[in-house]
Parts: C-alpha cells; sequence; structure tokens
C-alpha cells in the first residue's frame, strides 16, 4: 500500500545558525510557533512543547542533531501514531537558509488523509511563522488559532 508523506520547504532571508537556532530554542520558538518547550532539542533528550491553542502537551523525542544541517525528532504526530519529522538545513547563497520538513508516514485511508491535511497545513504554517519571525519579528501566530480552543 502507498503511504503518504509530508513534505514541505521554504526558504529564509538569514544565515543557517541563526535558522538552526531558532528552531531548537524554545525561548525563539515561542515567539512563533509553540507557547513553551520544556527545553532546547538535543539529541537523545525528550522534551515537551505547548501550543497555545490546547491544553495539551507534547512529547518530543529528539533523535538526531547536526548541528546546522538537521534536527530529526519523533512525536505523536497523529493520535496514537508516533511519525518522524526531519528538518534539513540548507545554506545557500547570500546568507539565505533552504529549510525542508518531512513527517510520516501513514497509510493511505481516511484517517491517513485527516492527518496529511492537517500536518501539512500545520507545517506549512510553521515555515511561514519561521520566516516572518526571523526577517520581519512578527508573530503569526499570535491569535490566527484562537477559534480552535476548546473546539
Amino acid at each position: 500500500m502507498t503511504q503518504l508523506e509530508i513534505k514541505t520547504a521554504i526558504q529564509i532571508s538569514k544565515p543557517v545558525d541563526e535558522v538552526f537556532d531558532a528552531i531548537i530554542d524554545p525561548a525563539k520558538m515561542s515567539n512563533y510557533f509553540i507557547a513553551e518547550g520544556s527545553g532546547k532539542m538535543i539529541e537523545g533528550e525528550t522534551i515537551t512543547w505547548k501550543f497555545p491553542e490546547f491544553d495539551d502537551k507534547f512529547n518530543i523525542e529528539v533523535t538526531k542533531v547536526i548541528q546546522p544541517q538537521l534536527i530529526a525528532f519523533e512525536w505523536e504526530g497523529a493520535p496514537g501514531k508516533k511519525l518522524n519529522v526531519d528538518i534539513k538545513l540548507e545554506s545557500r547563497a547570500d546568507n539565505n537558509t533552504l529549510v525542508r520538513i518531512t513527517e510520516g508516514k501513514m497509510d493511505t485511508n481516511d484517517k491517513g488523509i485527516e492527518w496529511f491535511g492537517r500536518n501539512s497545513e500545520g507545517w506549512a504554517n510553521f515555515l511561514a511563522c519561521l520566516k516572518a519571525y526571523l526577517e520581519y519579528d512578527i508573530n503569526l501566530r499570535k491569535g490566527a488559532f484562537d477559534f480552535m480552543k476548546n473546539s
């Protein structure tokens, strides 16, 4: 059976080290993605993320970190299923960084298709918010998903 896998990317006009740091550091990530994180993304550590819209906390098992090229982790990206996420960073000309995110895989069924839509939207939002924060110091996420609280 064919499996679904999310793949998304964006280029950010900042050096790769700065982009990497904004992803692994919860103090910076709270300016564009999460409400809070229990610690930096360090290989072998399990941290928690809390999102502004939800009461739940998500465990993030950091499986591999290669500074500044790769951040890999497992999380419950779909209810009851641990999924792998790879965030790859590539230094480009003129201090630009290409960020690629891959998450998956899920079966091609109703549950998988629902996950694919929801998490594709989530990772695209993550990248847009990361870009807005690093390039313009804007928190696009602030208030954007308040409509989802308690729903």
